[in-house]
């Protein structure tokens, strides 16, 4: 299993979101994952990433089988940062057993496009 982290945002009117900035970020949390930078944002428009943070979970045969949510925990609601949605997709794809069908979108801020022109 590996996981990968992809930021796509716009550096250059976003510069709080810049690879710089976001391995300094990496560091203090202390992330044991790649955590690349989309500068063209290819990436996230082949996927459809729409937000920040978005999940996506592949299968030993990279089929897609989970995009959704970490968890319930959301800024300012005090729910504890559990990770069980996705935790709860991993185990099942590592088990070898089907991923359940519900699952709730993540929610996030949008992804700060490049303007176009």
């Amino acid at each position: 299993m590996a996981i990968v982290a992809i930021s796509a945002n716009d550096v250059e009117n976003y510069p709080e979101d810049s690879p710089s900035k976001l391995k300094e970020m990496a560091q203090k949390l202390d992330f044991t994952f790649p955590f690349c930078y989309d500068e063209t944002q290819e990436t996230a428009k082949a996927y459809s990433a729409a937000c920040t943070p978005d999940f996506f979970l592949f299968d030993r045969d990279r089929h897609l089988v989970y995009r959704g949510q970490l968890d319930d925990s959301r800024p300012g609601n005090n729910k504890p940062v559990t990770g069980k949605d996705l935790r709860h997709a991993i185990n099942a794809v590592l088990a070898g057993e089907p991923v359940p069908p519900e699952q709730k979108p993540s929610i996030g801020c949008n992804i700060k496009w490049k303007s176009v022109g």
